[in-house]
């Protein structure tokens, strides 16, 4: 890691500070990996990156993915299905996973959210067979280079007991735990500015216990790390959990100590009035995922109703098996595009999307040393070329980035490391990478 670089000259810094500045002409110095300065006219010894005709903003922050599915995009039989009829499909595919397949898919998820902007993803991974670990998304993470949050899911009720995933892929409620322990004792990183944190999450209110969810909270408080699961993603959803408890998904959430500073949810397209004061008040998290919603006839998340209460909201792609892409910045875009269609054209502008998209993840995260570009923070850093034709013709630079693009950006640094340049990926052999990822995918089908 070179100890100072200077990105100079940008067409508009975008900082997402307290003031939300936005500076014409702006530069940002970043020193050891963290900012050290934003501003214009600053100067280096060390290495300088030209960004003359770009924006520059915090890097994208992703609040939800399940990498695995990248091996598995636009599977027949599901591609037109609900979310339960989808994951009946894909749970028998799933099984036949191992330890390469989980690495390399990780890789290839971990790649595309870098070339569009991302420099920090949560993972949720649920599902172990064939001697997969969370270890094998770790270490896919530490090649690419992206700032990691890999949270330890869990699915311990099979369908003989009354769940919605088969037998052979659910595991023990006490193996689960121990390897939760495992895996934070081992991997979770608490430090300012870390690389790596670990979270728990076993995976819905459908494929897992109450007595799991209550111990993996007080697990989870006992070792100081958050919680992650899914919530009130579709009807079905819903009707599940007043069929089986006897109440909506907050109160689920709620009597199960699943609400809190550390705690995020993913997806609560269902989340009603009560439940959006309920998050807002202790202080929850959601992971918005409106391009996975839209493909799965989830519907259309109230975005702008927790904004306007206080609900902490980043964006999530999901999984790639039901996006089935893993693009931030158009995430950001069809998060403003749904919510102007569900309220109106003045539902949410492009510079709060962008703000969901940086700042708004990293606090769902629990990260105040990311999110933005001043001095202190990360260096975290992504760079836009909006001279190109997507943005020609643009007035607004800014807007540009979400309501025109580009959808790939030109340079992200992580931590002061250059992840891409370019647009191209430094940090692996991507070409050997696809062909690899590839190949898996034709045995699968096989």
């Amino acid at each position: 890691m070179i100890s100072e670089i200077l990105i100079r000259g940008a067409a508009a810094v975008v900082t997402m500070d307290p003031a939300r500045r936005e500076i014409a002409g702006g530069d940002v110095l970043i020193r050891g990996g963290v900012i050290a300065a934003v501003g214009q006219g600053l100067a280096t010894a060390g290495r300088v990156i030209e960004a003359r005709g770009c924006v520059v903003t915090p890097g994208l922050v992703n609040t939800h993915h399940h990498l695995y599915q990248s091996l598995t995009r636009a599977v027949p039989g599901g591609q037109d299905a609900l979310l339960f009829g989808w994951l009946k499909t894909l749970y028998p595919i799933w099984a036949r996973f191992g330890p390469e397949e989980m690495f390399v898919s990780s890789q290839v998820g971990l790649a595309e959210l870098a070339l569009s902007g991302c420099s920090m993803t949560s993972d949720h991974l649920y599902l172990f067979p064939n001697g997969a670990r969370l270890d094998d998304t770790i270490a896919a993470a530490r090649e690419v280079g992206l700032r990691f949050h890999p949270t330890r899911g869990a699915m311990s009720i099979g369908e003989s007991d009354g769940g919605l995933p088969p037998d052979a892929l659910v595991e023990g409620e006490a193996a689960i735990l121990d390897d939760c322990i495992r895996v934070v004792d081992e991997f979770h990183d608490a430090s300012e500015g870390a690389m790596l944190r670990v979270g728990l999450a076993p995976c819905s209110p459908f494929s897992v216990s109450r007595d799991l969810m209550r111990e993996a909270a007080l697990l989870a408080r006992d070792k100081r790390v958050m919680l992650h699961t899914h919530l009130a993603e579709n009807d079905e959803d819903v009707a599940y959990s007043l069929a089986k408890f006897g109440c909506r998904p907050g109160q689920y959430a709620e009597d199960l100590g699943w609400t809190g500073d550390d705690v995020w949810h993913a997806h609560c397209v269902k989340l009603d009035a009560g439940e959006i004061g309920l998050f807002a008040r202790s202080g929850t998290g959601v992971a918005h995922c409106p391009c996975s919603n839209c493909r799965l006839g989830s519907g259309i998340a109230p975005l702008r109703a927790m904004r306007d209460a206080g609900v902490k909201v980043g964006l999530g792609v999901d999984g790639s098996a039901s996006n089935d892409a893993g693009n931030l910045i158009g995430e950001a875009r069809q998060a403003m595009l749904l919510q102007r269609v569900s309220l109106g054209a003045d539902a949410m502008s492009a510079r709060e999307a962008l703000e969901v998209a940086t700042l708004g993840g990293a606090r769902v995260l629990g990260r105040g040393d990311c999110g933005a570009l001043e001095p202190g923070k990360r260096a975290d850093v992504a760079i836009w070329d909006v001279s190109g034709i997507e943005a020609a013709g643009a007035w607004d630079p800014v807007a540009a980035l979400i309501l025109c693009g580009p959808r790939a950006v030109r340079d992200l640094i992580v931590e002061g490391r250059q992840v891409v340049g370019d647009g191209q990926l430094l940090t692996l052999d991507l070409a050997a990478v696809l062909a690899r990822q590839n190949l898996l995918a034709r045995r699968l089908m096989g």
